[in-house]
């Protein structure tokens, strides 16, 4: 995980050698571990190009990375497939090196087009004054841009700053392909043009021309008026990485010889049922094996030979850990822990991060003691006022347990996976919010991360998301409650399972209304839409305590054998809620030993914790949400 950003001017008055400090916070606060800035200036136009590195994998390599010919490159993503990385390389020094010997435009998008894995990058091509720039498939990794209504200058940034305006928006870069800007030409006609090299999502010719002129007419919906899009003269395309979702619909009625389940009382044995079905049980078994090496690439390319000097360390634990799991205890952050449990060391603990928003002042977890208190010098808490609040409140209900919803399928989920695996350290974090913490951190460290988005949704996903990842909770043990820091930089989180497995409410709406027909079209646009509604705000907020989201889901090859198989192979809505969502991904479970989660019917997060209800009751999730504007007032008053 990095933070990348190039400022471009085209006019010297407008020029400036240094990004402006909150901007540079920002991005410091993603890449902890190495800073850099590059300045390259010609007569037309100057780039100013900064970039700050989470060191995960290979030797430390300090970004941008320039070459003899003066071609300067900002890395922010993950090669897990596709291009040969050893376990020792660096996969920046790796993607430097192929592009640099790129000869023409065809050889950067073979290369692009071959990555698996998540990727945000800048280049800029000296020789013919170009810089690229884009966001992989699924816009796993945040870019944004934003442009001066002058055209004077412009800014390509993984995050942006607090707006005052509509006028001062960041907008993100859409993942519709990589794009293209010829600085020189830019300088001499006064406006930018983006070139647009997008992702080929069909065989036929009439569906892609359709497909370009649609991203085009929307891009350009909301760029300043001297910022043009065209398509590349030379209809070049980069490679789609997933194969085309399987629209196929069955020939016969679709009632399945499981009708009479949806009339049995539901328990595990009800799933065992289809696994009796000799084709079922082998796609299971299939999806249990993309996605456990999904899983494994995750997890094993990182650091392990550093260990915390023995007075960081709990009792509880050998050793830190390097992997958390943003975990409620459904079924999507279950079947991930399990598999991560399968592929790292066993020495090696996992935190399970577990969030939940109090409507009233009660922040201590379940026998939390003076023992606890007194340990409270091993690792930085959340605040002072959370510390004092938190002694407070002990002494006078000690017994008093935080029951949200994933708080107590959190704990039933831990139990699962100690019993599953009794010898693995599971670190189940309880990280408990209050409302004056929130409303405090939205308005200094949260809001500008969510946005451009801006939806009551945005909002409490955002939230809830930013204080379960940054991981700093409790630990809960026998000997009573630890405050504790995760030190884990890879968190998994199981986004994707909803979108591709109908896991949503609306997934089944739809297929009540138009069958599987429209089912099928649903999840088709639930895939298309996953870069600009949740990805880009995800990484943005996690990345914000300088470490990196990981999305087994949305590895392309585990989106590719789902999206090869027939929807009814992967849900069935004929069934109950707790079973017929997501029905693959609970036989999955069942497959891989877990019990009473893979009955569990989808929460959504915002409920789950309890953060919809902090707050106010009366709001839609489509909302525009009033805090995040209230805050971009505030922070205006206060900067002037």
């Amino acid at each position: 995980m990095c933070g990348i950003c190039c400022a471009v001017s085209f006019s010297v008055e407008h020029f400036s050698r240094d990004l402006k400090e909150d901007l540079l916070c920002n991005l410091k606060r993603r890449g902890p571990d190495s800073s850099k800035q590059l300045l390259r200036s010609t007569v037309n136009y100057q780039c100013l190009f900064s970039g700050h590195v989470l060191h995960l994998r290979g030797l430390l390599t300090a970004q941008p990375v320039e070459d003899e010919r003066g071609n300067v490159f900002l890395w922010n993503g993950e090669v897990f497939s596709g291009i040969k990385v050893e376990a020792e390389e660096n996969d920046t020094q790796i993607m430097f090196h192929y592009l640099s010997s790129c000869k023409n435009e065809s050889d950067i998008l073979s290369l692009f087009s071959e990555v698996q894995g998540p990727w945000s990058f800048i280049y800029y091509q000296a020789s013919s004054h170009s810089l690229w720039f884009g966001r992989d498939f699924f816009g796993r990794r945040s870019l944004l841009w934003h442009f001066s209504n002058l055209g004077k200058s412009f800014c390509l940034s993984s995050v942006g700053t607090q707006a005052s305006g509509v006028a001062d928006q960041w907008q993100e870069v859409p993942a519709s392909g990589i794009f293209r800007i010829d600085l020189k030409s830019a300088s001499i006609s006064q406006s930018v043009v983006l070139k647009l090299y997008p992702w080929k999502y069909s065989s036929g010719g009439d569906d892609i021309r359709e497909c370009v002129h649609n991203s085009l007419t929307e891009i350009s919906a909301d760029l300043p008026t001297l910022v043009l899009v065209a398509a590349n003269e030379a209809k070049l395309y980069l490679k789609d990485p997933v194969v085309p979702l399987n629209m196929a619909l069955p020939q016969a009625a679709f009632e399945t010889h499981c009708s009479s389940i949806s009339r049995s009382p539901l328990t595990r044995e009800t799933l065992r049922v289809f696994l009796t079905d000799g084709h079922t049980k082998e796609v299971v078994q299939q999806f249990i094996g993309v996605l456990s090496t999904a899983v494994k690439r995750r997890v094993l390319c990182l650091p392990r030979d550093e260990n915390l000097a023995p007075s960081k360390v709990l009792k509880t634990s050998n050793g830190k850990a390097n992997v958390a799991v943003l975990f409620s205890g459904g079924i999507d952050s279950m079947v991930i822990a399990a598999l991560a449990d399968h592929h790292i060391p066993l020495d090696e603990p996992i935190d399970l991060l577990n969030v939940a928003f109090m409507t009233k002042e009660k922040t201590i977890p379940v026998n939390f003691n003076k023992k606890g208190r007194k340990q409270a010098n091993h690792c930085e808490m959340p605040s002072e006022e959370f510390s004092k609040r938190a002694a407070a409140t002990a002494a006078a209900s000690p017994g008093e347990q935080l029951s949200v919803p994933d708080r107590v399928t959190g704990r039933a989920g831990l139990k699962e996976l100690q019993a599953a695996n009794p010898s693995r350290i599971w670190n189940f974090v309880e990280i408990n919010v209050s409302l004056e913490e929130l409303q405090r951190l939205r308005r200094t460290r949260i809001s500008h991360l969510i946005q451009p988005l801006d939806t009551v949704l945005d909002d409490s996903i955002g939230c809830a998301v930013w204080f379960a990842s940054r991981g700093a909770g409790w630990l809960v043990t026998q000997d009573g409650a630890q405050p504790y820091q995760s030190s884990a930089k890879v968190v998994l989180t199981g986004i994707g399972a909803d979108e591709q497995l109908a896991g949503y409410s609306r997934h089944r709406v739809r297929f009540l209304a138009h069958g599987l027909e429209g089912l099928n079209k649903e999840i088709e646009m639930e895939l298309g839409r996953i870069s600009s509604r949740n990805l880009g705000r995800d990484d943005r907020v996690i990345s914000d305590h300088g470490k990196e989201a990981r999305f087994p889901f949305l590895d392309e090859n585990v989106v590719s054998f789902l999206n090869s198989l027939p929807v009814w192979e992967k849900a069935n809505l004929t069934l109950p809620r707790g079973i017929g969502e997501k029905l693959i991904l609970r036989l999955a479970a069942v497959e891989l030993g877990l019990t009473a989660s893979a009955l569990l019917p989808k929460r959504a997060l915002q409920f789950g914790s309890r953060i919809a209800k902090m707050e106010k009751n009366n709001e839609k999730a489509s909302d525009k949400c009033g805090r995040l504007q209230i805050i971009s007032l505030e922070n205006l008053s206060v900067e002037n």
